[in-house]
């Protein structure tokens, strides 16, 4: 059985804040950079939307709104040792255009929030720094029109790749520095 306090909030709710405040962005680029921005160490704190977007005029999310509970939540995935991490991305039943689009925008704020949190450290192995120059070229690709199961089946690897590219540059920066600390 599924743990519901460790899903994430539906992506639905998360745009409707995102629209709310006028963030700028989609609720799964916000998820993205969101992963980024932890990933590369840094630090959910309650001014962490701020952080993500670059934006220090950006607005403190409420205790119980769908942001704060996607925050917590995938803190909480992260950490899992049970690689129970999920992506926010649109439904399988939405069009390959839409879903495509949705995690081009994910690695978008990923590469970008995890480069803020990382700085001018180099932590990662060369795994780490081949992910992250995948994540940065599907940052900048373009989402396809339409397809066929060969084009859905692709999509599904590539997320699946994606969950695992960002488990491991969590694993480089936050989970190696963690290690090393426990160590000394």
């Amino acid at each position: 059985m599924t743990d519901p306090s460790n899903e994430l909030p539906e992506l639905t709710a998360v745009e409707a804040d995102v629209r709310r405040l006028s963030l700028g962005v989609s609720g799964s680029e916000l998820h993205g950079g969101l992963c980024g921005w932890l990933a590369g160490g840094g630090v959910l704190k309650p001014d962490w939307l701020g952080a993500v977007l670059a934006d220090p005029a950006a607005p403190v999310p409420d205790a119980d709104s769908s942001l704060q509970a996607l925050a917590s939540v995938t803190a909480a995935q992260l950490a899992d040792r049970g690689f129970g991490f999920d992506l926010l991305l649109p439904d399988s039943d939405t069009s390959l255009e839409t879903r495509s689009g949705a995690l081009f925008e994910w690695c978008h704020g990923f590469v970008g929030a995890f480069g803020l949190a990382v700085g001018a450290q180099d932590p990662l192995s060369e795994e780490g720094q081949e992910a992250l120059a995948d994540l940065a070229r599907l940052a900048r690709a373009q989402p396809q029109e339409d397809g066929d199961d060969a084009d859905e089946e692709a999509l599904v690897e590539i997320e699946e790749f994606v969950r695992v590219a960002a488990l491991l540059l969590h694993g480089d920066c936050v989970l190696a520095a963690q290690h090393r600390q426990r160590l000394n």
